[in-house]
């Protein structure tokens, strides 16, 4: 079997499925890329059992076949090659790989693609098709408000909620949770799963910023495709707790603020917070936010005054200060609102402005203030 495509071209292709190959895969070959071809078409999938990402490109090739390629040797290789064309060629019996660049020439070992775990197939799916660009900006919201505690398998992915035309992501660890709800989808089906974190990872990486991706799914897999690339991957068996619970519904409270000015005055204050808690009080009156912070073990502290509008009682409230700083890169309006009701419970962190169909919502747990 032979075959000529772009070493550029390859390498784009190699990097997109690269990512679903584990660090410590439980069988050799999954260290490898599965290129099988059919009619001038090769397609390149790898897998880590739980996770499979495939792609095609346009080759001229002799003959249709299968070979696992070692990935690590492969890309080091693509990397260190200027854009050109280059041929591999397959000894079928020996599974033999040289590949010829206007260089020269480089001779692997291959494996043989019939031992390649199956990759999944959509089965009795449910489809919902939604803008690529929309897709990405909820798993860029959510994600990092994920958990990465094993005891609590269910808060380690996104948990996607499908109802009929809209789509709602919901991610959360317990201290902090973002929801973020879109509605420009086309969709039949009401039901809910949840995706793991390494697969919207990759998703986020190898998503088009323009067309339309079709998410499907069943009861054990997602699958998600666009163009010429496939990524699926095993749900999170697990139950979601229930979110909605915890949001707190009665917030007099108000403070509205230019959002880059208070993430900047909060990485510059959680400098001197205590690094265990990073906590930083926020004593908030009418038209007026103090901002401090203070580490009692090395005699650090900070304080800086903000103009804002408040409208609710004088409160004092302690938060995690990364929290809010990630919360605040992730919201895109130029000033935003805090809700809260008391220094003992969650504050609801909005955008004064959104754009149409879509919603975003972000709780984040107070640090409890020490008398």
């Amino acid at each position: 079997m032979k075959f000529s495509v772009s070493s550029s071209e390859l390498l784009k292709r190699l990097q997109i499925t690269g990512g679903a190959i584990g660090t410590n895969p439980v069988l050799p070959i999954l260290e490898d890329f599965l290129f099988t071809i059919e009619n001038n078409r090769l397609t390149i999938a790898a897998t880590d059992l739980e996770t499979s990402i495939s792609t095609e490109v346009e080759v001229m090739s002799d003959s249709d076949g299968s070979v696992a390629v070692p990935a690590k040797i492969l890309l080091e290789t693509l990397k260190a090659l200027p854009q050109q064309p280059i041929t591999f060629s397959i000894n079928e019996d020996t599974l033999g790989i040289e590949i010829t660049s206007a260089y020269g020439k480089y001779k692997l070992a291959g494996e043989n693609g019939q031992d390649f775990p199956r990759i999944p197939v959509p089965e009795e799916v449910d489809t919902v098709t939604l803008p690529a660009q929309t897709l990405i900006q909820g798993v860029n919201k959510t994600l990092f408000a994920t958990s990465n505690d094993e005891l609590r398998p269910a808060m380690s992915g996104v948990y996607f909620q499908v109802d009929f035309n809209k789509v709602i992501l919901v991610a959360t660890d317990a201290h902090k949770l973002v929801k973020f709800a879109f509605s420009n989808v086309t969709s039949e089906v009401s039901t809910s799963f949840i995706v793991p974190k390494k697969a919207l990872n990759l998703l986020k990486s190898a998503l088009p910023s323009s067309g339309d991706v079709q998410l499907s799914f069943n009861k054990a897999n997602a699958f998600i495709s666009f163009d010429d690339t496939k990524l699926v991957c095993r749900l999170i068996d697990a139950r979601y707790p229930d979110y909605n619970a915890v949001i707190p519904v009665d917030n007099p409270n108000v403070l509205t603020i230019p959002r880059n000015d208070f993430q900047n005055s909060l990485k510059r204050i959680a400098i001197y917070a205590n690094k265990t808690t990073n906590q930083v009080i926020l004593k908030i009156e009418n038209g007026s936010l103090t901002v401090s912070a203070q580490d009692l073990d090395f005699s650090n502290e900070a304080t800086e005054q903000l103009t804002c509008t408040y409208d609710g009682s004088p409160l004092t409230i302690g938060f995690n200060a990364k929290f809010l700083v990630e919360m605040l890169g992730v919201l895109d309006s130029e000033e935003v609102k805090i809700e809260m009701s008391t220094a003992t419970r969650a504050g609801i962190l909005l955008p004064t402005e959104e754009k149409e169909g879509e919603e975003i919502l972000m709780l984040v747990m107070p640090v409890m203030l020490s008398n």
